[in-house]
């Protein structure tokens, strides 16, 4: 779903196509076309499984919650999460512009921005969706890393609107690795998945500087806690951890 911490708001899923030229537009039509079959080829063969902490959400269509991934999981995170509304940043790159197509169309809402524009926008309009009592997501090492390092703006706006933040991690035990910074996964078909989703975190609405920085290190040390764990683990989907079916949802 979503990218960074800071962003112009638009629930327009692209910018207009007169900013590309005539190959930028054939590869978005392209990427878009081949991303969103790979998804949804692959998806329906993967076998699932989802393990909550003590104090997590508990249900995929809880909301509101303020999610953070990292961005490698965004592949069966777009299946897994499909057609629930949940607002996602994706960056104003190229890169983000086809993102941006693909999870529009699973039902996702993408959210413009930039880690250099629209940061008080974006805010703004993400405190606005969760008001609404929509649930948003923030790929936290995205759009460029390093990977594994979490962006801070989760915990802004978790203390802007009471809203509480909760991470998860995605492991797959069969999947291509792409040679990118975030080392992206697509998974084989057939894989074997495994989601951990960590318990909710809090952030006072009188949070000082110290405090904030704090909860910034308690989302870092969630999003490490739950990879490990789903890493570790995956090999027992099936077995020991139960397949998870979204059977009602297409």
């Amino acid at each position: 779903m979503l990218v960074e911490t800071s962003y112009e708001v638009s629930s327009e899923p692209v910018a207009p196509d007169g900013v590309y030229s005539m190959r930028q537009r054939l590869l978005l039509a392209l990427i878009t076309c081949a991303g969103f079959l790979a998804i949804r080829l692959i998806g329906p063969t993967l076998r699932f499984a989802v393990s909550w902490e003590d104090g997590a959400p508990g249900s995929l269509e809880k909301r509101p919650v303020i999610y953070s991934f990292w961005h490698r999981c965004v592949f069966p995170a777009a299946y897994l999460w499909r057609n629930l509304n949940i607002r996602v940043m994706t960056s104003q790159s190229f890169d983000g512009e086809y993102i941006a197509r693909i999870i529009q169309r699973f039902g996702f809402v993408p959210v413009r921005g930039s880690s250099t524009r629209g940061a008080v926008r974006a805010l703004l309009g993400m405190r606005r969706d969760t008001e609404e009592g929509w649930t948003v997501a923030f790929t936290i090492d995205g759009p460029r890393g390093p990977c594994y390092v979490a962006k801070p703006g989760p915990v802004l706006l978790a203390r802007s609107t009471g809203v509480p933040m909760s991470v998860f991690h995605m492991a797959v035990d069969n999947a291509w690795v792409l040679n990118t910074w975030d080392r992206f996964m697509i998974p084989k078909p057939f894989s074997r998945v495994l989601m951990r989703v960590a318990t909710q975190i809090m952030v006072p609405a009188d949070a000082d500087e110290a405090q904030r920085e704090q909860l910034h290190v308690q989302l870092q040390a969630a999003l490490d806690r739950v990879r490990e764990f789903a890493e570790a683990n995956v090999n027992k989907v099936g077995r020991e951890l139960p397949i998870f079916h979204r059977a009602s949802v297409n």
